[in-house]
């Protein structure tokens, strides 16, 4: 038993066959649409295929059956570990572009966990995917836990997107069952039901569980189960929301606070944008629920700038606990989320407000002053003069090494422009405004 256990049961009965796979048949049938129509020679529409859903839901497992019974060469990649762009050039991107080396009828090209990569860590990595699938001459399939991080839209538009559900209590239990047969370990139903419950869908943490408890036992009892403790789970955002905002207890809130890895900071743009579309009609659910939410805002910019950190459990606890008890909430329906309108906002300005950070940054160097001082006291009067005599706001823009177009562009001193000269005519009046087009 432990020489078996050395080997992780995981990977040992990762599924073979693309029928292997358990649960998720419209996701599955999606997959293998889009992959056969790569094999036949028709390049899709979507040249790559973005599998969406929670872990252990077979995401990654299905690319593996597929390449399996397909005869296709694996090249995959944890976009998560190989985080820089110059990496995944050196892994990836050369393999997506040539024919495959060891005989196969072709390649498959598997990115996991995209939604891992930190934009701090290298801005670049997004845009090497992005060419990987620009330029592969192979199917391209990326899976992620939340793929609606606004980070990931332009990689959103180029995908297929497919949709993993968790799967079922009866389905992960049958799997369980089949490997206690192929393990020789014999196993009460209701212990294999309590692992599968406890997993929260997560086939991949049940025959973990499994393994673990299995270890060195030719058999395995309820008693054996206490070894097991409460696994978190990784809820999308639109279930951390909705867990909040329809919990009857302040506990069921606060409860998806021992998620992995939640931001809260998120999640405070998404309860403030959805909080009056699951209270209404009731105003007196609203305004407690702002109440708490304004108070745990007032307590998370005082711990950034005191860098007051045991002040942030109380913040988490308004934010959830204190949202969910709000009075007169009314009863529970079924409301479609939206995505926060300031983070939409933000990501449509996103190029803009780089431009005026570059700028910012060039004019800070000039005149020997930190970036933030350049936005708030040198660009307001550099606007001030560019509005009021273009001609010498160019010039002493362009003597701060920046392009006086792009300082227009960024900073609207066009259209001020184009106001002043409009202001101009009328106070010339109709009569040397005929005049000016009469010499023109």
């Amino acid at each position: 038993m432990s020489a078996r256990a050395e080997v992780p049961w995981a990977e040992k009965y990762r599924p073979k066959t693309i029928d292997e796979v358990v649960g998720n048949p419209e996701a599955k049938k999606a997959f293998v649409a889009w992959l056969n129509a790569w094999l036949a020679g028709k390049t899709p529409e979507k040249k790559a295929a973005l599998l969406y859903g929670p872990p252990g839901c077979g995401k990654t497992s299905l690319v593996h059956a597929a390449a399996n019974q397909l005869g296709l060469e694996l090249i995959e990649a944890n976009a998560s570990d190989v985080r820089t762009s110059e990496a995944l050039k050196r892994r990836v991107l050369r393999a997506a572009t040539e024919g495959s080396l060891s005989g196969a009828r072709g390649k498959i090209i598997l990115l996991d966990e995209v939604d891992g990569l930190n934009p701090r860590e290298d801005a670049g990595g997004l845009d090497t995917i992005l060419e990987i699938i620009r330029v592969s001459r192979h199917p391209v399939v990326l899976t992620a836990n939340d793929p609606w991080d606004p980070r990931l839209r332009d990689l959103r538009n180029v995908c297929e997107l497919i949709e993993f559900k968790k799967l079922g209590v009866r389905e992960v239990t049958k799997v369980l069952a089949d490997i206690c047969r192929r393990e020789g370990v014999q196993c009460d139903p209701s212990v294999l039901k309590a692992i599968a419950e406890n997993s929260e869908g997560d086939l991949r943490a049940a025959i973990n569980d499994l393994q673990a408890v299995a270890a060195g036992r030719r058999s395995v009892s309820l008693e054996d189960l206490e070894m097991l403790g409460y696994r978190a789970k990784q809820l999308s955002m639109f279930e951390v929301v909705r867990q909040v905002l329809t919990a009857k207890r302040p506990e069921a809130a606060r409860a998806v606070l021992s998620m992995p890895s939640l931001d809260y900071e998120m999640l405070m743009q998404w309860l403030n944008e959805n909080i009056p579309y699951q209270y209404s009609p009731s105003a007196v659910a609203i305004a407690d629920a702002y109440d708490a939410l304004s108070k745990a805002d007032i307590m998370l910019a005082r711990i950034k700038r005191e860098q007051a950190w045991t002040l942030l459990p109380y913040a988490l606890d308004l934010m959830t606990a204190g949202v969910a008890s709000a009075r007169e909430k009314p009863p529970f329906k079924f409301v479609k989320y939206s995505f926060p309108f300031k983070l939409r906002a933000l990501s449509s300005t996103k190029d803009v407000r780089e431009e005026r950070l570059r700028i910012a940054r060039a004019i800070a160097r000039a005149c020997h002053v930190s970036t933030r001082t350049a936005l708030i006291e040198v660009v307001p009067y550099l606007k001030l003069i560019y509005e009021g005599d273009p001609q010498r706001g160019r010039k002493l823009v362009e003597s701060l090494g920046v392009p006086g177009d792009a300082f227009a562009r960024a900073f609207g001193v066009a259209v001020q422009e184009r106001r002043a000269a409009a202001a101009a005519e009328t106070r010339r009046g109709p009569s040397a405004t005929r005049s000016a087009r009469r010499r023109a």
